[in-house]
């Protein structure tokens, strides 16, 4: 059960609204946000095995709703998979989800991490930061959506560099400014 008034959902939101929104870093993110159309769940798993059965839970019911009630899901996953890495290998197992639903093509996991880091990127590299939230999160999308969200900006394929020089100009205290991490 997802408690929308717990403090990991609330720190999710303000990321989604002061950097991904605010920010502009994703395009297509105001309007479902705006429509109430994302769906926000706390993972309350205590291992792999659980997350996957989380997951599996939220593709299933994703796939029951129209997008006008549930366009997208945020699995917020603040208890574990803290270090990147073990986040990124959990990855392989969410794509292998939508392979074991026949889910490929209907629906996509992307990923957003306190630590993401881009491959061949240092740490510290500001185009991490386009990926970095509060918590581990998995981003459950409608591939539809995505092919509706790109018709209608001409240059998606821009965002990435648009998105890097946004940062480069906010600068790390400008980022910190934004108060968008976890709440003590």
């Amino acid at each position: 059960m997802t408690d929308l008034n717990a403090p990991e959902i609330a720190d999710t939101v303000r990321w989604l609204e002061r950097a991904v929104i605010g920010l502009n870093l994703c395009p297509f993110a105001k309007a479902p946000h705006v429509k109430g159309q994302i769906h926000y769940v706390l993972s309350e798993a205590k291992g792999l095995e659980g997350l996957r059965d989380e997951l599996i839970e939220q593709l299933q019911a994703m796939a029951a709703m129209p997008a006008q009630a549930r366009e997208t899901v945020l699995l917020i996953v603040p208890q574990m998979l803290q270090d990147f890495l073990e986040f990124n290998d959990f990855l392989d197992e969410a794509d292998a989800v939508l392979q074991e639903l026949d889910m490929e093509g209907v629906f996509q996991v992307a990923s957003f991490h306190p630590q993401f880091q881009f491959a061949d990127t240092e740490p510290d590299d500001f185009g991490n930061f386009t990926n970095r939230s509060p918590y581990p999160t998995l981003h459950l999308l409608r591939e539809e959506s995505i092919d509706r969200a790109v018709e209608a900006f001409p240059e998606a394929e821009m965002i990435y560099e648009t998105n890097i020089e946004t940062l480069e100009k906010l600068g790390v205290e400008g980022w910190q400014a934004l108060d968008v991490g976890p709440s003590p």
